[in-house]
């Protein structure tokens, strides 16, 4: 019976006391008790709070009124608000895409000794570190009408009508910020990937080498398969900064070509009280989207972790 009774709780496991014991008692949960309080604080609290204030009428009122998801449906169907998603869908698609392929070759390429390989890869990181809002402002002035160089560039070569601009039409404000972001981070793309392709042993390529594997041959059996999770880590990354993109489209679109940012802090801070509601809806329609992209990729990368090498 005694033996019984062991074996039944050998089966179950430690219990959470005694685990909590094994790990050295309550002192590591004392001492990340801070670092909670301030997440809480500062991430979950201000979350749990823009929920309650999407399902609000006139929150900004003396007695604001629960609608549930009456703001939610006038959000989804605004026609700006799809208009909005539709561009954000867009911009995400595409300059994740580039930047992972862009990021790719470079980390590639740098990857490799040479000299001065070491003032090339801190040089690299330099668009990187600027904000995203002063990097617009610094495009914004070589896409403008009358001094911008590109603009002037562009006019020489007859691709746009003397006095015209890019920012003048969608596409334009789409490629103005699709070349700035890629502009931007591209290096961190690089970095990130830099960092896979620093731990793939040399011995394998060495490997194939001998047994007559092309370079190109090499990049699709070694590199990229070894490079998977690297590259899943890239595109959560990017993909969730790419559909919260607010600075850009900001600086070059404003209302005019709104990304998903930019409708809810138009709706939040350039509206009337009755639009503040909408507006935080928008913004927590953004992170949900951001939560979705995060469930898809993220067991991707477990997934891939457990498989042996």
């Amino acid at each position: 019976m005694a033996t019984r009774t062991a074996s039944t709780r050998a089966d179950r496991g430690p219990t959470l006391l005694e685990r909590i014991q094994a790990g050295g008692g309550f002192s590591p949960y004392l001492l990340i008790l801070p670092t909670m309080i301030v997440i809480l604080a500062i991430a979950v609290y201000p979350m749990l709070d823009s929920l309650w204030i999407s399902l609000l009428d006139n929150p900004l009122l003396g007695s604001p009124v629960l609608v549930g998801f009456a703001n939610y449906a006038h959000v989804l169907g605004d026609p700006i608000f799809q208009s909005a998603l539709v561009t954000t869908i867009i911009f995400t698609l595409m300059s994740v895409t580039l930047e992972i392929l862009l990021g790719l070759g470079l980390a590639v390429l740098i990857n490799k000794p040479f000299r001065g390989r070491t003032i090339v890869r801190a040089s690299i990181l330099v668009p990187w570190a600027f904000p995203t809002i002063v990097s617009a402002q610094m495009w914004l002035l070589m896409y403008n009408d009358q001094i911008g160089i590109i603009t002037t560039l562009l006019q020489g070569l007859h691709l746009l009508a003397p006095g015209d601009t890019m920012l003048g039409s969608y596409w334009g404000v789409m490629l103005a910020a699709l070349i700035t972001d890629i502009w931007k981070t591209t290096p961190f793309a690089a970095l990130l990937l830099l960092a896979g392709l620093q731990v793939i042993p040399a011995e394998l390529y060495e490997a194939a080498s001998v047994d007559g594997s092309s370079p190109w041959q090499q990049f699709w059996q070694i590199t990229l398969p070894m490079l998977r999770n690297q590259l899943l880590i890239t595109l959560l990354f990017r993909a969730l900064d790419a559909v919260r993109v607010f600075d850009l489209f900001y600086a070059f679109g404003g209302n005019k070509v709104p990304s998903m940012a930019v409708y809810a802090n138009i709706k939040m801070f350039a509206g009337t009280p009755g639009d503040f509601a909408p507006g935080v809806a928008a913004s927590v329609i953004i992170f949900i989207i951001g939560v979705l992209i995060s469930l898809i990729l993220v067991p991707m990368m477990r997934d891939i972790m457990k498989q042996p090498r």
